[in-house]
């Protein structure tokens, strides 16, 4: 089977917190219960807006990037989705205005529990409301009625994001008529659940973590890199991991007796991806996004029957990818999102990708994800 071009983005800088921020002007009351009373949004966006207001594209992200999913004039930078974002690209900037949101608990500006508590002054930490993935949906919207957007073209997610399009979708029925989701999910497998609460357990192990109650850049950072490491690991094949580093060792190789330093270059990657998230990425607010990725189940909003809670979405057309590697989303779970989503009525196009890249392959397999999501996204309004 020929491979097709996989083109690595950019070394994309994503780690940032987003030039723009929308600051609610109303508590905003969480999925679960909670409230945030000072809520703010972080965002960026590309293109223009229309006159109509209704050529917006909502974009959401996976857990780990903020909102600079691409270069603008304010940001230069090289984003997670450089390619995908802009003038003559799949989400057509000459077209579409695009607003990338970054998630509700995640640390590049939104409210998260790396955020200060207005009421304290101090970080919340663990003391921040417990997030769900309709919370991120929720508060996606609210950030679009700050610039004065009631519906949307389309709402567009990968992974995480995957997940937030259909709560989104679930939660304001009837305000979109296009739905992209890639690599994403109804609900969490048990194997996934499985492994992100490992990975919460590494973190939380960590004596650093303190119970949550750590100072700023003295966190749990060992817990935070062998949680990364053990993701990373799923995040892609283990067809590529062969094809990529086989049995290549390091230029310098341990080898005396008791020695168990890394040998080969796999190890060498992981710890690179490792160190780079845990210098940038806030444990508690990694813990509070994996966990809403385990609570997620769009099934509650149908009373239990998944069949109920996509009848309900009012999406006229969808878009659902997946790749047939992918260890983390099983591909089965995309193709079940598009059977729901075509037994409610609504044109469905869909695609299982071949890509050796597993569940990372939307962000480096673009050679494939480019033309499907371009060509879905052309056909809105024409």
């Amino acid at each position: 089977m020929a491979m097709a071009l996989v083109r690595t983005p950019p070394s994309a800088t994503h780690e940032q917190p987003a030039r723009r921020l929308a600051r609610l002007e109303q508590p905003l009351v969480l999925y679960r219960g909670g409230v945030i009373e000072q809520a703010v949004v972080a965002y960026e966006c590309w293109g223009q807006l229309n006159a109509a207001r209704d050529n917006a594209v909502l974009v959401f992200t996976g857990l780990s990037p903020s909102a600079h999913a691409a270069s603008s004039a304010e940001d230069p930078r090289p984003g997670w989705w450089e390619t995908m974002i802009g003038a003559g690209r799949p989400i057509d900037t000459s077209r579409f205005f695009v607003v990338c949101v970054n998630s509700l608990g995640s640390p590049y500006g939104s409210s998260s529990p790396a955020s200060l508590d207005p009421r304290t002054g101090r970080r919340y930490g663990i003391h921040f409301p417990e997030v769900a993935v309709e919370d991120i949906a929720r508060a996606g919207r609210e950030a679009l009625r700050t610039l004065g957007i009631e519906r949307v073209a389309a709402v567009v997610g990968p992974s995480l994001g995957g997940m937030v399009v259909l709560a989104y979708c679930a939660q304001f029925p009837g305000e979109v008529e296009n739905l992209v989701t890639i690599s994403g999910a109804a609900r969490a497998t048990p194997f996934a659940i499985a492994l992100r609460s490992l990975q919460r357990e590494m973190v939380r192990s960590d004596p650093a973590w303190r119970g949550g109650n750590y100072e700023p850049g003295r966190g749990p950072r060992l817990g935070l890199r062998l949680a990364r490491k053990l993701g990373t690991i799923t995040y892609r094949s283990a067809e590529e991991w062969q094809e990529r580093f086989g049995r290549q060792r390091g230029a310098e190789t341990a080898g005396m007796p008791g020695d168990f330093r890394p040998q080969f270059e796999v190890e060498a990657y992981l710890e690179h991806q490792a160190l780079r998230f845990a210098d940038t990425f806030d444990a508690n607010c990694y813990l509070y996004l994996s966990r809403a990725m385990d609570q997620f189940d769009l099934a509650d909003h149908g009373g239990g029957s998944l069949a109920a809670a996509f009848d309900r979405l009012g999406v006229q057309r969808s878009l659902v990818l997946g790749v047939e590697t992918d260890l983390l989303f099983p591909v089965g779970q995309q193709r079940e999102i598009a059977d729901h989503l075509r037994a409610a009525g609504g044109s469905v196009d869909y695609h299982a990708f071949p890509s050796l890249q597993g569940h990372d392959a939307f962000l480096t397999d673009l050679a494939r994800f480019e033309p499907a999501i371009g060509g879905f996204l052309k056909r809105i309004g024409r």
